[in-house]
This record gives C-alpha cells, sequence and structure tokens, in this order.
C-alpha cells in the first residue's frame, strides 16, 4: 500500500497537551499513553490533522477549492471520504527521549532500551542506517555518554540516586544528536547538550519518569461576571515536558482519484512526491514542514504544543 518512507522526529520545544479526552484519577486533562507501556504518545490522528491545518493555512490558495486543491488531494476529501483514501499516513509517534531534572547540569535526556529499540526498528523500516545498537541496563544503574551528569560516580535524577553502569551511549547520543534535531545554529545547544547529557536507563526506572515526570498545570475558571475564580473551577492538566523526542513514522502511496474523475483529474503524485511536497514543500508560496515548527495538541492560546518536525531520509538533507 505504501510506497515511500520517512523517519519523523519531534521535538517539543513548549510543553504540549495530546489530550487523552477521558480523566482518571487526579488529573483533569491527562495526556494520550500507551496502554501497555504507559509513555506519552502523540496519536497519528491528532498529527494529521495538525498538518493538514498546517498546511490550509500555509499553501497559497487552498481554502475555498474544497476537493481539488493540494491538501485534498493530499489528504483526502474534507467531505464524501468514500470518494477516495488520502496518500498520506502518518504512525503514532513513540516516545524516544524524555527530559529528567538532574542534580548536575539541569537536566539530562533520559531513554531506555525498550525506546532505544523501538526507535531502531522505526529507523530500519524507513531505510535510514542505525550503527548503535540497544544495551540492557540492570535497575538503579545509568548508562552515559559522558561525565557530565555524574557527582562522585553517581548520577542523581530527580531525588533517585543510580550507579554508572559499566559501557557508554555515545555513539546513540552522536546519532540522535545528528538526526533527531536540525543542523540549523539555534539548535546548537542542544544538540550538542544531547551528545554529552543522553543517559540510558532500565526500562522499570525510565517507566517512573514517563509515568510521573510530566508537568501538570492547575488552571482556574473566571467568572466573566465578578471577575474571580467560579467556584468548582480548578482544574489540572497535564503536559509532556519541552525538550521531550518523539518519533514515529510518515509513509505514502501514489495519488488516488475518484474513479469518475480520474481521467479527466491531473496528473497523479507518486509517493515520494507526495513526501517531498509535506516536508521540502511545492514552491515559494507551499513551504513544507521540514525542520519548522508544527503545533499540535490543545491549549494553542497558551503556548502549548509547539514542535520542531524532523524529517529523516531522502531529500532532508540527513
Amino acid at each position: 500500500m505504501f510506497e515511500a518512507t520517512r523517519l519523523v522526529f519531534y521535538y517539543a520545544v513548549s510543553p504540549v497537551h495530546m489530550g487523552a479526552g477521558s480523566a482518571i484519577g487526579a488529573i483533569d486533562n491527562p495526556i494520550q499513553r500507551e496502554v501497555h507501556t504507559q509513555h506519552p504518545i502523540f496519536a497519528g490522528s491528532g498529527i494529521k490533522g495538525a498538518l493538514r491545518h498546517h498546511f490550509n493555512r500555509r499553501w497559497s490558495g487552498e481554502r475555498g477549492k474544497n476537493g481539488q486543491s493540494l491538501v485534498s488531494r493530499i489528504f483526502g476529501p474534507p467531505t464524501n471520504a468514500s470518494d477516495h483514501a488520502g496518500a498520506f499516513s502518518v504512525s503514532d509517534a513513540q516516545l524516544a527521549v524524555l527530559p529528567v531534572r538532574s542534580l548536575k547540569g539541569a537536566f539530562v535526556y533520559a531513554t531506555c532500551p525498550l525506546a532505544l529499540g523501538r526507535l531502531k526498528r522505526f529507523a530500519e523500516l524507513a531505510g535510514v542506517p542505525v550503527d548503535w545498537s540497544v544495551e540492557n541496563v540492570q535497575a538503579q544503574q545509568a548508562l552515559t555518554a559522558s561525565d557530565s551528569a555524574v557527582s562522585s560516580g553517581s548520577v542523581i535524577l530527580e531525588s533517585f540516586e543510580f550507579s554508572r553502569a559499566e559501557g557508554d551511549c555515545v555513539k546513540i547520543a552522536a546519532w540522535l544528536a545528528d538526526n533527531a534535531l536540525p543542523a540549523a545554529p539555534s539548535h546548537k545547544f542542544f544538540a550538542d547538550k544531547l551528545r554529552t547529557d543522553l543517559i540510558v536507563l532500565s526500562d522499570t526506572d525510565f517507566a517512573h519518569f514517563a509515568r510521573h515526570g510530566m508537568a501538570v498545570e492547575p488552571h482556574v475558571r473566571i467568572n466573566d461576571e465578578s471577575g474571580t475564580a467560579d467556584d468548582g473551577g480548578l482544574f489540572y492538566t497535564e503536559n509532556l515536558p519541552p525538550e521531550s523526542i518523539l518519533v514515529g513514522l510518515a509513509q505514502a502511496s501514489l495519488e488516488r482519484f475518484k474513479k469518475t474523475g480520474e481521467e479527466t483529474g491531473p496528473a497523479r503524485l507518486d509517493a515520494d512526491a507526495i513526501l517531498s511536497h509535506i516536508f521540502e514543500g511545492a514552491g515559494s508560496d507551499r513551504p513544507g514542514i521540514a525542520n519548522k515548527a508544527l503545533q499540535i495538541g490543545g491549549d494553542a492560546t497558551t503556548g502549548r504544543g509547539l514542535v520542531i518536525v524532523r524529517p529523516v531520509g531522502e531529500d532532508t538533507g540527513a
């Protein structure tokens, strides 16, 4: 079905709230999580919807064309979806790296064998070379890329102490720094920090931070008449913290048309052209999203949901 694939990183530059739609426990507005790992995710449907909205706004002359616009040709018709399917697909984005508060260096980029194994699998599906292997890490140990977060032979994350594991993750850190972030000068500080401050924890230890290391913000509903807080108006919203890195796949097929209009329609875009339009753009009036900010999820008016979209593979310069 799909004839072209790209590996895509999503680097959060602000807190991100991809809402789960239902509350369990003390948090009124939790973020999306996988059932079996409880790792935060970005649902593919939400990413695709954000991309469609982005291009409807940014591509010149797209609005008002209904099913004849380039956006509709790539993503599918906005109405009468049974006419034909879209030619672009995006997977759920899985958690690859999570920022965790550290005694030294403010925070580290934490990951685990499970997250790295899934990342490597995505990379191989997209045909992206991977020159590192996933090493097992014991509980209460930390595999480090350098000494930057090590204090007296230990790594202190939040209120937990981890002994330093044998070996290193230098190759993994370098690969992530080269691929997960754009090469622009504005990202150099974070790419360099990723090279030195990557830490691999056990799956169990990482799962604790993935479950309890989110930013939880209190919100108050204001009464328009009094200008003060409404009774019962306090609620809590969960956000994925900035500097988090998620990864997924973008795939494309040959463009489809409605059967009755296929003979008189425009020339079909092939799968590579679809991905090129999405990421590299189609001229100055139709810029791509590669290495640029995309707003996803809720609370956009309070600065939430900004992620840098970093595709890796053909035509991306990676």
